[in-house]
């Protein structure tokens, strides 16, 4: 029996009556599992089930479609005639009400265009001169006004929603170059550069936007020659820009870490300069690995922009705020305008989240 020693039996070899008994799971128990985990899902479902009973006829049975003021105060349920009587305003802020169909326009012209260049297909350098030489001016003269007899409309006057599409969307485009140049900066074997790219990064990320803000608008003016002003709207843009960029240069350099090595040598063996190699070999690489978190940061400051009210800019959820607060209306409708700002917030962010998983999968950073 020596040489039996050490031998374990294959339990799959094992006669049947000797393997161990296996008991056929319900669909129950595949479903619940144990009893304590089927008694909490069903108080779960049932607080959901509650709570959507609730939503349901706070928004819509009990809810009041058309009236006015008094008639909310009786209601139960939702008034969404503020609404409608507050939309032009939540959109577009102080702008003249006879030349709201400008922003109208600046804003459709704005959605189609960044619908067109999110198809890969367009992306290029012709999609790129196509924005600088003519849809931002194009959108800036129709905000502005000054050509074609339209009508001069300052910057304090703009708010809402394409004030906060213009502060996000400009600032991160601009931002993001800027960040790739930093996280460069940083990685750089220069001390020089390197020292400045760590001490501007460092300086930026250790103070809240705020700040910058609140030092754009306040300090910077201080600073300036006498009768020399900058628009505050441009102040608020460089400090959004300034203070993107720093997070955005962390992200890359995340990703020019996530890079081999063995890359850069291969640039080196085919004879290519440092450049080449950043901008055909390891830039490609690193910015599609980091495309999730760079989403999330233009997630985060899309919703962000809220903070230029300290600047005495109103974007859309001032907006929204500032309507609240109508004598008619005050104390009436609270939820009402929250709920309206969540859901627009809500679309666009969880159109730019699909749109991070299509890149993805277009560039084949997942792996099922």
């Amino acid at each position: 029996m020596a040489q039996f020693e050490g031998f374990v039996a294959d339990p799959i070899l094992m006669a049947p009556a000797a393997r161990p008994m296996v008991r056929n799971r319900t669909w129950l128990s595949a479903y619940f599992g144990t009893p304590g985990n089927a008694l909490i899902t069903i108080l779960c479902l049932g607080t959901i089930f509650g709570l959507a009973k609730l939503a349901i006829g706070w928004l819509f049975v009990d809810a009041i479609f058309s009236g006015t003021p008094a008639e909310c105060k009786v209601s139960s349920g939702a008034c969404w005639p503020f609404l409608s009587a507050k939309l032009r305003y939540i959109f577009f802020g102080f702008y003249p009400f006879d030349e709201q169909w400008r922003p109208l326009t600046a804003m459709l012209l704005f959605l189609g265009a960044c619908g067109v260049s999110m198809v890969p297909r367009t992306w290029g350098r012709a999609l790129a001169v196509t924005w600088i030489v003519v849809m931002l001016p194009t959108l800036y003269a129709l905000m502005a006004g000054g050509l074609f007899g339209l009508t001069v409309v300052p910057t304090t006057q703009w708010g809402g929603l394409p004030l906060s599409f213009m502060l996000s969307f400009v600032g991160l485009a601009c931002a993001l170059p800027l960040g790739i140049a930093l996280a460069l900066a940083r990685a750089s074997s220069l001390p020089a550069i390197r020292i400045l790219g760590v001490g501007f990064i460092e300086i930026v990320r250790g103070v809240p936007l705020i700040s910058i803000l609140f030092m754009a608008t306040v300090m910077l003016p201080l600073f300036m020659p006498d009768g020399v002003t900058i628009d505050k709207l441009l102040r608020a843009q460089v400090a959004i820009i300034l203070f993107a960029a720093a997070y955005v240069a962390e992200i890359v350099r995340g990703g020019l870490q996530a890079v081999p090595k063995g890359q850069i040598e291969a640039g080196h063996s085919l004879g290519l300069h440092y450049w080449q190699i950043m901008r055909k070999i390891v830039l490609p690489q690193a910015l599609k690995k980091v495309i999730p978190p760079l989403v999330g940061l233009f997630i985060g400051f899309f919703q962000d922009t809220t903070l230029v009210t300290i600047v005495g800019l109103l974007d859309f959820l001032d907006t929204v705020r500032t309507a609240m607060r109508d004598p008619q209306w005050q104390g009436i409708a609270v939820l009402e305008g929250y709920v309206f700002a969540a859901v627009v917030y809500f679309f666009f962010s969880a159109l730019m989240g699909a749109y991070s998983r299509f890149l993805e999968q277009y560039f084949r950073t997942t792996h099922d």
